[in-house]
């Protein structure tokens, strides 16, 4: 399942379909701005292996400078996406695709703080059962409360994440 419509928030157990999709995406985002791209990663709780998510792919995109972000919002347009610009979240371009929603782009320029820490998060749940099994289950409880608010959802993980981060960057 891919998809997740506007004001709701419910979570599906991992798939494998979830990394076809990401890999079909990266190719056509690649193929219409390759030229500005550093690096595609696939982050989010739909990258980690085991994981139940919210059915929405979640791709960040490595730019070599900030501002190359503006060029790739025609582009991207094209192919269906919604730029959202660069106040929705800190130091990124935003974009998604779709109603329900299934793809998002985090769009960073190379070493960004934010971008090196959805990484390491990413990379720790990926190495760590112990911590992928209480997200999970956080995860969960989350999503039967947030009464279908995404950013109570979302602002709820934010001291999981956090402590997982502390840990990593001891």
């Amino acid at each position: 399942m891919l998809g997740l419509p506007k004001g709701e928030v419910f979570i599906v157990p991992w798939t494998s379909d979830w990394e076809k999709e990401y890999q079909l995406e990266k190719n056509r985002i690649e193929h219409r701005i390759g030229q500005y791209i550093v690096k595609v990663h696939h982050i989010g709780s739909t990258a980690i292996r085991d994981l139940s998510a919210k059915p929405i792919i979640d791709i960040a995109i490595e730019i070599k400078d900030f501002q190359d972000g503006e060029k790739c919002v025609k582009p991207l347009v094209e192919i269906g996406y919604f730029y959202k610009g660069t106040n929705v979240l800190p130091e990124r371009h935003y974009f998604n695709k779709g109603e329900p929603r299934t793809h998002q782009i985090h769009m960073y320029q190379s070493g960004n703080r934010f971008l090196l820490d959805q990484l390491r998060f990413r990379d720790y749940l990926r190495d760590n059962e112990t911590a992928r099994n209480q997200y999970a289950k956080l995860k969960h409880e989350l999503s039967l409360v947030s009464n279908g608010n995404k950013h109570k959802y979302a602002e709820d993980k934010t001291e999981f994440v956090k402590s997982i981060l502390e840990r990593i960057n001891k």
